[in-house]
């Protein structure tokens, strides 16, 4: 089976006003019209500039919910990581999380760049910038050895805010 990327995530969650509203003003999903006619309780929702039919569907199951004990007393899903094209938008990415209260971390994995982010159920999230195959050097792909501290000024300075990640890696050369 040659898997080339994945096409969608489904989320239960308890509040879908209250998901929708936060993927769609923190993340800039949209809502996209594809939920089957007298189905009650979804949403299907697009990545700003995805060429997926939708990213991601979120299921409704109600405010008596209990949270995810996934990794703490079951097994289950721990996150999904979504890339963004450059630097200055995981920088973006990063203000719009914290002003929302969702940003819970962030880390350079050298050849990576992450933030992660918790959804209003307390779902885990990544955003991630891939340094570009180009650009790889020995000093990017041995920091992969290690989680660091991201410091998304010096990366910028690094490799500039408007270039583009992924490219020769998850993006065509």
């Amino acid at each position: 089976m040659g898997i080339h990327r994945l096409n969608h995530a489904v989320l239960y969650v308890s509040d879908l006003a209250r998901s929708v509203a936060f993927y769609r003003d923190v993340l800039g999903f949209r809502p996209v019209a594809m939920t089957p006619d007298g189905f009650r309780g979804a949403t299907f929702l697009q990545a700003p500039d995805s060429t997926n039919d939708h990213d991601l569907g979120l299921f409704e199951i109600g405010a008596g919910a209990g949270p995810s004990t996934a990794g703490r007393a079951t097994v289950g899903l721990y996150h999904l990581a979504w890339e963004v094209d450059t630097l200055d938008e995981l920088e973006a990415t990063a203000g719009r999380l914290a002003a929302a209260g969702a940003l819970v971390g962030t880390s350079d994995h050298g050849t990576t760049k992450s933030l992660y982010g918790r959804d209003p159920d307390g779902l885990e999230f990544e955003i991630v910038w891939l340094v570009p195959a180009a650009l790889l050097d020995d000093t990017a792909l041995e920091a992969r050895k290690r989680i660091g501290r991201l410091d998304l000024d010096r990366e910028r300075q690094r490799y500039g805010g408007q270039t583009r990640g992924g490219v020769g890696i998850s993006v065509p050369a």
